[in-house]
């Protein structure tokens, strides 16, 4: 994996991008949303401090996933009327990039995919609407408006404000799952799995005290 670095418009400190494809950073120091465009930095916002969790999961962790491994690069928290959950941005070492869903203790893999058919509109998806994408059945399960509660790291596209959106979470009969996306126009679909903590064999994880897994 590539490595960039560039010096933050703001306050100047070196930030460095963990991906050499990401669109939006933070800087670690100062707080700013950083968006690249071409060769330059432009500040876009500024992030809050990031809430207190319990996550192992931090940037910087790498893992092992279907053979393949990768490092965690960035990550959004969303927040909702229940709580909150992590979305960590991986990049794998082909340079593919993914996310892992962090969830109550509860941790799923899932990547950007082209859904061959065209998606329902926000009002009109539904509970318990069947789909089939790539030859997996998935019925809508969930569907939850969230908005982003903080950013950090590195990030595929631009986005940092606080409107809320709507997912709709998709299951199979077995582990399979996904996410149908509607923070973009049309919306997006992710598809993946529900994986085990221990199974992704990560390293460089926060470490608690008197903690163990």
């Amino acid at each position: 994996m590539i490595q960039r670095s560039a010096n933050c418009p703001n306050c100047g400190a070196q930030v460095q991008f963990r991906w050499s494809s990401a669109i939006q950073t933070v800087c670690p120091y100062c707080r700013s949303i950083l968006v690249r465009t071409d060769v330059d930095l432009a500040k876009v916002g500024e992030v809050a401090d990031l809430p207190a969790d319990s996550s192992p999961i931090q940037l910087g962790v790498e893992g092992i996933y279907r053979n393949k491994s990768f490092v965690v690069v960035g990550r959004i928290i969303y927040e909702y009327e229940l709580g909150a959950w992590d979305e960590w941005h991986l990049v794998f070492n082909d340079n593919s990039s993914g996310w892992l869903s962090d969830a109550q203790l509860e941790y799923a893999i899932s990547v950007l995919s082209d859904p061959g058919q065209a998606l329902p509109a926000a009002n009109a998806v539904a509970r318990g609407e069947h789909f089939e994408f790539h030859g997996v059945p998935l019925q809508v399960t969930t569907l939850t408006k969230a908005h982003y509660r903080g950013v950090e790291g590195d990030l595929p596209f631009q986005y940092w404000d606080k409107s809320d959106v709507l997912f709709a979470d998709l299951r199979g009969a077995d582990a399979r799952f996904g996410t149908i996306d509607y923070s973009e126009s049309p919306p997006l679909l992710f598809l993946g799995e529900a994986v085990e903590f221990e199974d992704l064999h990560m390293t460089r994880l926060r470490e608690f005290e008197g903690w163990k897994r």
